[in-house]
C-alpha cells in the first residue's frame, strides 16, 4: 500500500502539480477556462482511411501536400517541439495527411523522424485529392489548402471538435484555428500550452465525474 501511495505521489509531482502551477501562473485567454471550440463535429479521419479514427483521441493534424521539401522543416519542428513533449501522454496522436502519390517520400520522412524519436504515435494517412480537400473543408477554418498543403497544425479533441484560441485585436475577437509549424515560438508556447490546457480540462472533468459518483454513493447509503 505504501508503495502505491509513493507512486501516486511521484506521478502527482511529475505531471499534475506542474500542470496546475502552469495554469495558475500563466496569463491569456485560456486562463481558468476550457480551450475554445472553434468548429464542432468535424469530419473523422475515417473518411480518408476507414481503419483510423480520431474519436477518443487528442489529435494534432497537419497536411504534407505535394511539395515535401516545403513541409519537411515544419514537420521536424512539430516532432521536436510537440510530439516528443507529449509522446507518453494517453491518447495523443500526430496525424500527417498526404497525397497517395507520395508514398516513397513518406517512407523516407518516417525513417528520418524515426532516427530522432519513437514514431509510435505518428499516423501518416494517405488520401485522394478529393478526400483530403473534403476533410480539410470540414475543419471550417478561414484558410485554404495550397497544393494540398498548409503551414498549420490543428488540435482535434476526443469529441471531434477543432480547438484553438480566441484573441482580441483592435476590440475584435479573432479566432486562431491553427498553429504555424514553421514558427518555433508558436509551437513551443501557444500550441504546447493549449494542449496542456486541454489535458487539464479532461483531467478536471474526470475528477468532477468521480466526485459526483462518490457523492451519489454517500447519498444512497
Amino acid at each position: 500500500m505504501k508503495s502505491i501511495n509513493k507512486k501516486r505521489a511521484v506521478l502527482f509531482l511529475l505531471f499534475i502539480f506542474p500542470l496546475i502551477c502552469f495554469l495558475l501562473l500563466s496569463t491569456g485567454i485560456n486562463n481558468f477556462t476550457k480551450l475554445p471550440i472553434l468548429s464542432k463535429n468535424v469530419t473523422d479521419i475515417s473518411t480518408i482511411d476507414s481503419s483510423k479514427t480520431m474519436r477518443d483521441k487528442i489529435s494534432i493534424v497537419c497536411f504534407l501536400g505535394n511539395d515535401f521539401k516545403k513541409a519537411k522543416t515544419g514537420i521536424f519542428n512539430l516532432n521536436i517541439k510537440i510530439y516528443k513533449e507529449f509522446i507518453d501522454h494517453k491518447n495523443f496522436r500526430v496525424i500527417a495527411i498526404y497525397p497517395k502519390s507520395k508514398k516513397r517520400e513518406v517512407a523516407a520522412l518516417k525513417k528520418q523522424i524515426g532516427a530522432y524519436s519513437d514514431i509510435k504515435n505518428w499516423r501518416f494517412i494517405e488520401g485522394s485529392k478529393r478526400r483530403i480537400e473534403h476533410f480539410y473543408a470540414n475543419l471550417k477554418t478561414k484558410d485554404s489548402l495550397q497544393n494540398l498543403f498548409i503551414n498549420k497544425a490543428y488540435i482535434i479533441d476526443k469529441a471531434l471538435n477543432l480547438r484553438g484560441r480566441i484573441i482580441k485585436e483592435n476590440n475584435k475577437k479573432i479566432k486562431l484555428y491553427g498553429y504555424n509549424i514553421f514558427s518555433i515560438s508558436e509551437l513551443n508556447n501557444e500550441l504546447k500550452d493549449d494542449i496542456k490546457v486541454l489535458y487539464y480540462e479532461y483531467y478536471a472533468a474526470f475528477k468532477t465525474k468521480n466526485k459526483n459518483k462518490a457523492d451519489r454513493k454517500k447519498f444512497e447509503l
